[in-house]
């Protein structure tokens, strides 16, 4: 799933390329893809495309319209991507099953196709007079980048429950934009265990600052090695720039012990003992049934 550094590039690079263009086409495709119907699609089309921007992991292409300012606003869920074209395809796309087309933008001068992989359609496109129209933009927790993040923030969202900081980390309503890969990361730079305490964090000022300070670090690097990179890069660049997550059974780039990993149902965690634990093994759950 495309996290805050990745849609960020994408925000970057769609905004260079369409800022100031004209919309010619704006089409559903897959019937799942499109969640609103106050706006009609073919609203947007003559518009003008005056910015793109972005909400946590949510991407916000601005419209100026005949009747008022639009928004396009999508989601690319854990298996959606983009597709840009400097000249669009000729042929009308059609609903198909078996394609991975859910959408199409084009402009006077290029375009994109939102594409969904797999059988569970979950990539979401709104058109709305306000973001906040969106339920799940209007419930966001505070970027991790703004200003007001500061540490003292962090400390007030950590004391919000007890739980663990894994869980809370991907938590949109808590915090926004980030999600497992970057959470991993995170927490491997801070040297905190995915399944510590929330509240406990928030009383230790030294592991506090820690987090703190890893999750602006990492999630700006992050940014940083996404910036000028073409949409079709930036997935690799995801995978290529990470320390421990999806690195199960390989060295830890700090202290050389394996990387391991905590199965779930639908994902997974990877974390190192040395660095994170104290040595302990977090337990597998997913594992420890099956040796039963």
């Amino acid at each position: 799933m495309p996290e805050m550094p990745e849609v960020q590039g994408l925000v970057d690079f769609l905004d260079e390329r369409l800022r100031g263009r004209t919309l010619t086409d704006v089409r559903p495709v897959a019937f799942t893809a499109l969640k609103t119907f106050a706006i009609g699609p073919e609203q947007l089309v003559g518009g003008e495309i005056t910015g793109v921007a972005r909400h946590g992991k949510w991407l916000d292409v601005v419209v100026s319209t005949p009747d008022g300012e639009r928004h396009l606003v999508f989601h690319l869920a854990r298996a959606g991507w983009l597709r840009w074209y400097d000249e669009m395809p000729t042929t009308i796309p059609r609903p198909s099953p078996k394609s991975p087309l859910a959408f199409r933008v084009a402009t006077d001068a290029g375009g994109f196709d939102l594409t969904e992989a797999g059988t569970k359609r979950k990539l979401a496109v709104y058109l709305v007079a306000d973001p906040a129209e969106v339920p799940m933009i209007a419930t966001l927790g505070p970027d991790p980048l703004g200003e007001d993040f500061t540490l003292e923030r962090l400390r007030e969202l950590l004391n919000t429950r007890n739980q663990q900081v894994k869980g809370l980390l991907r938590d949109q309503a808590t915090i926004a934009g980030i999600g497992n890969a970057y959470s991993d990361e995170i927490l491997h730079v801070a040297r905190i265990s995915p399944f510590a305490k929330t509240r406990s964090i928030a009383a230790d000022d030294e592991v506090l600052t820690r987090l703190h300070t890893a999750i602006g670090e990492t999630l700006r690097a992050a940014i940083a090695a996404s910036s000028g990179k073409p949409a079709k890069e930036l997935k690799d660049a995801k995978r290529s720039g990470m320390r421990v997550h999806g690195r199960t059974g390989e060295a830890c780039p700090i202290c050389g012990d394996v990387v391991r990993e905590v199965s779930f149902a639908d994902s997974s965690l990877q974390y190192c003992a040395t660095c994170q634990t104290g040595g302990k093994i977090l337990a597998d759950r997913r594992m420890s049934k099956l040796l039963k």
